[in-house]
């Protein structure tokens, strides 16, 4: 990505003890399975290791260190039973859920030699883990709950880590990054209107403004040829370009996209939501026909570049970039009801890491519909297959929700006005589809991304607090 941040995610671990001068055998056994565990978690995150907690005092240490370092998310192992004493003041004051992880040391203990020891540091975990949520509940705190095995390896333990850790990486990027607003969303589109302190409030996203005299300028100073033909050769690699390569267009283009890269490092964006509604002439129509392969580029490399101004979607395909590799922007386009299927898609800027049936295709038109000027128009090409869609949209209080929903997209043919599109079939049919999603009350804008991601969708809503809606799974 061009811009990197690496979610924390706080570790600790929890025993009574009470139960280790009775039974010395379980130090170096609790100790050991911390760290096998600690082991376990993918080296995508920054662990903040709280140790192995006994008393309320190590908890409030744990706790001390998990706010200093600003936790995306806390895993605690529970090694065997603890009370809740040993838990609560390393989380208490946190605003993250705590997912209590009961792993189980041995499949089955040997009920002919096992002692109390063995019972107790090899297969004990889950005598406290009710005991944990209820008073988690009692705090107002978020969790939950993983529980498996360690004896022959849990796969299904290792997923939900896993994908615990993705989500984690989406509140990390909210935070460290920044959104850049250019201009303003396309007039009369109310749904795509926000408050920004709002959203820094809910979202923990900083918006930085910038006026387009400032963007028409942004390539300058790029005068070194060597990276600009390096950048040429990126492009080339990256897009098909429709009716061959002008050399001249082709050196122009590249020169912006280097500026684009600088601009994003520069200002630590992970998200650009912009829109152009002037005359697009001189330099301004330079760059308005630009900006979809130049942002698309962008996207490609993680910073989530949304049209007509649309900050909400910015985050979902920042999102569904983040937690599944591609964050493609999406909105209805009609119903096949001989076939059954809803077209999906959008023109302009897109992820060609969502390009996976065919080449990402670059060609030149001469109206962008609905918007000033022509210029560079991008499509891309989604495998058939499963297929998820989530939307982000708010209340009149300001509250977010995700909306989402899953399918699988299927051969046919799609309009060929140049627009990326899917033909998406769901669980329900599509006239029942898009009343359930319309009802919803999604912007009218969605992120898509290939695969089946709902599972970490609800992970990254409950880090984030706010509710999901799912329309299909």
């Amino acid at each position: 990505m061009l811009v990197n941040t690496k979610a924390k995610v706080g570790v600790f671990s929890i025993a009574l003890g009470a139960y280790l001068p009775q039974f010395p055998s379980l130090v170096p056994e609790f100790n050991k399975q911390f760290e096998d565990f600690k082991a376990s978690i993918p080296d995508t995150v920054e662990i903040i290791d709280g140790g192995v907690v006994t008393t309320k005092e190590q908890s409030q240490a744990a706790g001390d260190l998990f706010r200093a370092a600003d936790v995306d998310l806390v895993f605690m192992q529970l090694l065997t039973y603890a009370t809740s004493y040993n838990m609560l003041p390393a989380v208490k004051d946190l605003d993250v859920p705590v997912v209590l992880v009961n792993l189980q040391k041995l499949k089955a203990l040997d009920y002919d030699t096992a002692g109390t020891a063995e019972w107790l540091g090899e297969a004990y975990a889950c005598g406290a883990v009710g005991e944990m949520v209820a008073d988690l509940n009692r705090y107002g705190k978020r969790s939950a709950v993983i529980t498996g095995v360690v004896e022959g390896g849990d796969a299904a333990v290792a997923k939900e880590i896993d994908q615990w850790c993705r989500a984690a990486q989406c509140r990390r990027r909210f935070r460290e990054t920044n959104l850049a607003q250019i201009g303003r969303p396309y007039p009369g589109m109310m749904d795509l209107y926000i408050d920004e302190s709002n959203l820094y409030r809910r979202m923990h996203v900083y918006t930085k403004q910038f006026d387009w005299e400032k963007i028409w300028a942004i390539a300058d100073d790029i005068t070194d040829e060597t990276v600009i033909k390096a950048k040429a050769e990126d492009i080339l690699d990256t897009f098909e370009i429709v009716g061959g390569v002008d050399e001249e267009k082709l050196h122009e283009m590249a020169k912006y996209v280097v500026a684009f890269e600088q601009w994003v490092k520069d200002e630590k964006l992970g998200f650009v939501a912009s829109h152009y509604d002037g005359y697009a002439k001189g330099q301004a129509g330079v760059v308005d026909s630009l900006l979809i392969p130049a942002f698309s580029m962008l996207i490609k490399q993680g910073t989530a570049c949304a049209v007509e101004g649309d900050i909400k979607v910015a985050m979902a395909m920042s999102i569904l970039k983040t937690i599944a590799g591609s964050g493609q922007l999406s909105e209805m386009y009609t119903i096949d009801f001989n076939d059954g299927v809803t077209l999906i898609g959008h023109s302009g800027s897109g992820d060609a890491d969502f390009s996976q049936a065919k080449k990402p295709t670059m060609k030149i038109v001469d109206v962008f519909h609905g918007k000033t000027g022509g210029g560079y128009l991008t499509q891309f090409y989604p495998p058939e297959g499963d297929i998820t869609y989530l939307a982000i949209t708010q209340d009149g209080e300001g509250h977010f929700k995700f909306v989402c929903a899953e399918g699988v997209n299927v051969p046919g043919k799609i309009l060929q006005n140049g627009d990326t599109m899917m033909r998406t079939e769901f669980a329900i049919s599509p006239a029942e589809f898009v009343t359930k999603w319309s009802e919803a009350g999604p912007t009218h804008h969605f992120a898509a991304a290939i695969g089946r991601h709902i599972d970490v969708v609800e992970k990254v809503a409950k880090i984030f607090d706010v509710p999901v809606e799912i329309i299909t799974r």
